[in-house]
Formats: structure tokens, C-alpha cells, sequence
């Protein structure tokens, strides 16, 4: 079957983006805080033992993240006075407050990402999708006192109703659908697609691909200079998605500082969350005709 969520727009006919301020490239951060089951098999360093249950080696590398790296990473984000749009697993509001605490302090942008990073969003049966989504939204509302206006599926899944059903919960956006360097309108009223990446993911690159350090730092700064320079005929989007049990490790942490610093010393460039990139495009960019 074909898709019908959003329609093909080759970005070369379109009229040019404009971000605030005369600004190249929108840029945020796309900070995981996730919640993983014991019981469940998810995302691993060692595939050896991640059918165990439990799985001490994986279960503890994940949850390394919201130990220790979270707030090594925050150093780097404060640094650079960098705002986090958080990409937040409901079951992470109860075991991790002290990071919604430190995000809430900041002014964060706060976006739904499932329950928890285990269960997948086809996983959940269709007659319980809506209740379980507005249960996800209504928890995280709660624990930081904003409604989420952005989704991205645990593990960027949607089933065929998610965005409708998060169209009828108040949201007005998804990152699902990594297939853009600018947002788009998708076919259902009010609702947009943000760009996220899964390229400039740092899963992928040091857990798929087994970068280095230096290879993330050119990485991000090749990535940002080539859309610069696509943007002189119109704004593009950079997103940076990160995993404190990734790119919070003690040896990486250099290197992030080092890629961060590229982007908010770099000229033309708007440091700005998810939320902030939504709301810009639905005011600025009239609906195709």
C-alpha cells in the first residue's frame, strides 16, 4: 500500500524558509530520556546476552544514562547555553524526577516518547492506543507543567493512527519521519513533521558504525557547514539526537563539548528547540494550494 500521511514536495520548488533573526540553520538538541524495563529485551552494546532476562551487561549500560551521563552531558549543554528538547518515556517522570527537575529549571521543550523504550507503539493494541497515548501525554503535562506538543515513537514507531490520534490529544507535531531537512505539513489539519536524524544519532554512529570521538566532532561540523551552505535558498534543520548512556560516557565527553561549541560559535545559526522550529513554520509558511 502507499503511503497517505504526507504528500512528495521536492525541497528545490518550494518557496524559501526564513528562521528568526536572518538565521542559516535552525538547530536543537534531541535529548532521549528513556526508561527501559528489566524484562525486556531493547536497545544493546553486546547482542550476546540481550535475549537474558535479565540482561545485567545491557540493562546496565542503558541505565548508565540517567546515573551518571545525564549530567555530564547537561555541563555541556549549559556551557554553550544550549536549551534540550526532550524526547521523554512516561515512565521516566517516576524513576528519574531529579531530570525533570534539572529540565524544568531550564526551560526545556518536552516532547512524548511513549511510555517507556521497550514497548514499541505497534506493540500497543489499536483499541488501546488512544487511551494509552493520552495517558503518556497527561503524565508528562503533570510531571513538568507543559503539554507536550511534539511525539517521536520509541524507537520512531507510529501505528497507522498515531498522529491522528495525537492530532485529537493537542499535538501539532512528530519527528517520525526522518525524510526532511525542513517541517512539513502532513495530511492531517494542525499537524506538522520536524526533522530529526537518524544519521546524526549517536546510536548509530558509535554503537552501529563505531565512530570515534573525532569522527562525531567532523561529523556534526560537516553537517552544519553543508547545510549552511544549502540554506542560502532557504532555512534548513539540524537536529542532534543524543543518549546520555551514549554520548554521556567519560571519554566521549570532549568531543561532544568540542561539537557543541562548532554549532553555537558557528554564524547564521539558531539555537532553538523543536517546539520553537513548529511554531515559526506554522505561522510563517502558508499551506501549499
Amino acid at each position: 500500500m502507499d503511503q497517505q500521511l504526507f504528500d512528495y514536495s521536492p525541497i528545490v520548488e518550494r518557496e524559501p524558509l526564513h528562521w528568526p533573526g536572518g538565521a542559516r540553520v535552525a538547530f536543537y538538541v534531541g535529548l532521549n530520556i528513556e526508561h527501559y524495563r528489566i524484562d525486556r529485551p531493547s536497545t544493546s552494546t553486546f547482542p550476546g546476552t540481550a535475549h537474558l532476562t535479565p540482561d545485567p551487561l545491557n540493562y546496565g549500560w542503558r541505565d548508565y544514562g540517567p546515573r551518571v551521563g545525564f549530567w555530564r552531558l547537561l555541563k555541556a549543554l549549559d556551557r554553550h547555553r544550549i536549551r534540550a528538547s526532550v524526547l521523554l518515556n512516561s515512565d521516566a517522570v517516576d524513576h528519574y524526577p531529579q531530570i525533570i527537575e534539572a529540565g524544568r529549571d531550564r526551560d526545556w521543550a518536552w516532547l512524548a516518547h511513549g511510555k517507556n523504550n521497550a514497548v514499541l507503539q505497534p506493540d500497543v493494541p489499536p483499541e488501546e492506543e488512544r487511551a494509552y497515548l493520552a495517558e503518556v501525554v497527561d503524565t508528562i503535562e503533570k510531571a513538568t507543567g507543559k503539554r507536550p506538543r511534539g511525539w517521536m515513537g520509541p524507537a520512531l514507531t507510529e501505528s497507522f493512527r498515531t498522529p491522528e490520534l495525537l492530532a485529537g490529544l493537542g499535538l501539532s507535531y512528530v519527528l517520525d519521519w526522518t525524510n526532511d531537512d525542513q517541517p512539513y505539513r502532513l495530511n492531517l489539519p494542525g499537524m506538522l513533521s520536524v526533522p530529526y536524524s537518524v544519521e546524526l544519532n549517536d546510536i548509530g554512529l558509535f554503537v552501529g558504525k563505531h565512530l570515534s570521538g573525532p569522527d562525531f566532532v567532523r561529523i556534526v561540523k560537516d553537517q552544519l557547514d553543508q547545510l549552511h551552505e544549502d540554506a542560502a535558498d532557504g532555512g534548513r534543520v539540524m537536529a542532534l539526537a543524543l543518549h546520555p548512556f551514549v554520548i554521556g560516557q567519560a571519554f566521549r565527553y570532549k568531543y561532544l563539548d568540542q561539537a557543541l561549541e562548532y554549532v553555537a560559535d558557528h554564524p547564521g545559526v539558531w539555537l532553538t528547540t523543536s517546539d520553537e522550529i513548529a511554531d515559526h513554520y506554522a505561522r510563517t509558511v502558508r499551506p501549499a494550494t
